[in-house]
């Protein structure tokens, strides 16, 4: 388990080219969309309200999500997604090539056919740049590989809307725009290269051509896989709905509320794109390297309370005699406030999206990746629809101001996230790990390694506290079946997330022998099916911060379920507050550092309980 940086991905065959393809892609998507608007609001000779072309464009950009993205998760499966993705980026040659003579002869209806074409390569690329990182990254990278890819596509959207304002305020913009975006998609295609073979998934699949049919289908792919898939790909939605929503109001916020121009505007989706970029790169320190979905609601917390600041904090703002600049904007501390929202918005909405993303590229099989992205794209689609009625709804009907817009959407993302972790428990389940393990102690990993990437293992491990399953659960990727004596089982509040978990309550054969039977049965099975069980077979909490010795239990499963057993230590828990410590105190050892260590795998046959027991004393050291 390498805990390398994932800026290490910068420097590796297998991750650059594709980085530098999409970047490209997405910067030049956003030269091209904010130039066209620009020249239809500011340069091209047209009759009658240009806001309705400038609603054409937002249409014309998404529509090809809703036609083609079911094609394109076909296409991801059947063919090398390397081979796919220079066809496409080839493609955006010949597209803005069309787009390039439109700016040039300012002809506004070639620039629109481009921008259709535009949304086309975007919808034909998105299943195909979710669904090659699996293939391309390790596990434990994929978390690292997926914040760099939302970072680098909000920087490149950023990127893209400035440039497009610089560009167009050249006096010969036809001429700058049109080498801009041809060479742009000129230099996607040439990286596009250095991307490695990425095999097809599903060769022999068959096409479906019908766009309605097969969209229909792929829509109840994504939606009927395992519940935690399924919501995630609505949380995915959702997020875009609530993103569209603050982006599209920015402009007419930072004219009516803050009196600015367009710098002011600028100003703000500069440091929304930031806030987004370092939640993004946050994710991957904050959930360990792996794929932690615990950080989910701690997003969508954050999304809410930074919404609910951003009303607060909005209205009173000085009017000047004449629109506000950006620095203007940073002299008031009302701007500084505004500023700070957006930026919280920003960061919790990439701790929200990135863990997102991941779960459903790890938890989907390959020959379904690339329609289950797809399936996702069109309802990210129908979401950003769904938010510009209701937009619309709430401004124009309801007469709510931006501000009041602002607060109706962070108390509906509660009820829809609510939703969502009241039908996959395992969203706050992991939430509540993650949070203990970064909040009361400072856990350190140490040899976890030891631990298979797949198959069957018995885990052993010393029992000092009441959370020991919490901090193991925390720090070890594959999910783990725990068993443990029921009445820590029945615990308030935690029983909740044992029960969510799958934990395996257990008795002594003197208390309850239906119980202790039924027990053995469940451990049984779980091995059968090649997952992970952990006991802790002192068989109760240690008094004294001492190991005592092992019972019985751990030599019947290794033979009636002879799997490897690995050897497993805690440090540093003995006198917390959930320890059985005579002197323990609430905040005796808080924030204290422990340590979880494992050891070399055992095979059944020599993983006698007196051994194991030695094994896991050693590991654990003088350190209680």
């Amino acid at each position: 388990m390498s805990q390398q940086s994932q800026f290490a991905l910068l420097g590796k065959r297998r991750f650059l080219p594709f980085f530098i393809t999409q970047s490209l892609g997405a910067f030049n998507d956003n030269v091209f969309k904010q130039s066209l608007i620009l020249a239809i609001l500011y340069k091209l000779s047209i009759d009658g309200d240009r806001s309705i072309y400038v609603n054409l464009c937002a249409l014309l950009f998404i529509l090809p999500f809703f036609l083609f993205s079911a094609l394109a998760g076909q296409f991801g499966e059947k063919y090398p997604k390397d081979t796919l993705i220079r066809l496409i980026k080839f493609g955006e040659i010949a597209i803005m090539a069309v787009g390039a003579a439109g700016f040039l002869f300012n002809h506004l209806w070639l620039m629109l056919l481009a921008l259709f074409a535009m949304g086309t390569h975007s919808a034909l690329f998105g299943p195909v740049k979710y669904s090659i990182l699996p293939q391309h990254l390790r596990e434990n990278e994929l978390v690292g590989g997926n914040a760099l890819v939302e970072m680098g596509t909000f920087l490149a959207i950023l990127a893209g809307t400035i440039g497009a304002g610089v560009m167009m305020s050249s006096a010969h913009y036809g001429y700058v725009v049109s080498g801009a975006i041809v060479l742009i998609a000129a230099l996607g295609f040439i990286a596009s290269f250095g991307i490695p073979h990425a095999a097809a998934a599903t060769p022999d699949m068959r096409i479906n051509w019908n766009i309605f049919s097969q969209s229909w289908a792929t829509l109840r792919m994504g939606l009927g896989q395992t519940p935690a898939v399924s919501r995630s790909i609505v949380g995915n939605s959702w997020f875009w709905f609530v993103g569209a929503i603050y982006l599209t109001q920015i402009p007419a916020y930072a004219k009516e509320w803050m009196y600015g121009d367009e710098t002011v505007v600028t100003l703000i989706l500069t440091v929304f794109s930031i806030g987004i970029a370092l939640g993004s790169l946050l994710c991957e320190r904050l959930s360990g390297h792996k794929v932690e979905i615990g950080l989910v609601p701690f997003g969508s917390m954050g999304l809410t309370l930074f919404g609910l600041l951003l009303w607060w904090h909005s209205g009173g703002f000085p009017q000047n005699v004449q629109a506000n600049d950006w620095l203007a904007v940073l002299s008031f501390s009302e701007g500084w406030w505004v500023l700070f929202d957006i930026l919280g918005i920003g960061v919790f909405g990439g701790f929200y999206i990135v863990p997102l993303y991941a779960l459903i590229q790890s938890r989907t099989a390959e020959k379904e990746r690339s329609r289950v992205i797809a399936a996702n794209n069109i309802l990210n689609a129908l979401f950003m629809v769904v938010s510009a009625l209701v937009s619309i709804l709430l401004l124009s009907v309801a007469g709510l101001s931006i501000p009041e817009l602002f607060l109706v959407v962070s108390l509906m993302n509660v009820a829809v996230n609510v939703y969502i972790f009241k039908i996959v428990p395992e969203f706050t389940m992991r939430f509540l790990i993650w949070l203990l393990s970064h909040s009361m102690y400072r856990v350190e990993h140490r040899n976890l390694n030891q631990i298979p990437e797949e198959g069957a293992a018995l885990l052993v491990c010393n029992h000092v506290s009441f959370v020991d399953a919490l901090l193991i659960a925390g720090a070890v990727r594959r999910p783990i079946r725990f068993v443990m004596y029921y009445k820590i089982y029945r615990l308030p509040v935690l029983n909740f997330i044992f029960r969510t978990a799958g934990t395996i309550p257990i008795a002594g054969r003197n208390e309850d022998v239906d119980i202790y039977d039924r027990s053995f049965q469940r451990i049984a099975q779980y091995l059968a099916d090649g997952e992970l069980v952990c006991i802790f077979p002192e068989g109760k909490l240690t008094t004294d911060g001492e190991i005592s010795g092992f019972k019985s239990g751990m030599k019947r499963i290794i033979e009636e379920t002879p799997v490897p057993v690995i050897p497993m230590a805690l440090q540093g828990l003995w006198g917390s507050f959930f320890s059985r410590d005579p002197d323990k105190g609430l905040f005796r050892r808080f924030w204290s550092k422990v340590v979880l260590v494992a050891g070399p795998a055992i095979a059944a046959e020599h993983a006698a309980p007196v051994d194991v027991r030695e094994q896991v004393k050693v590991l654990r050291g003088a350190g209680r």
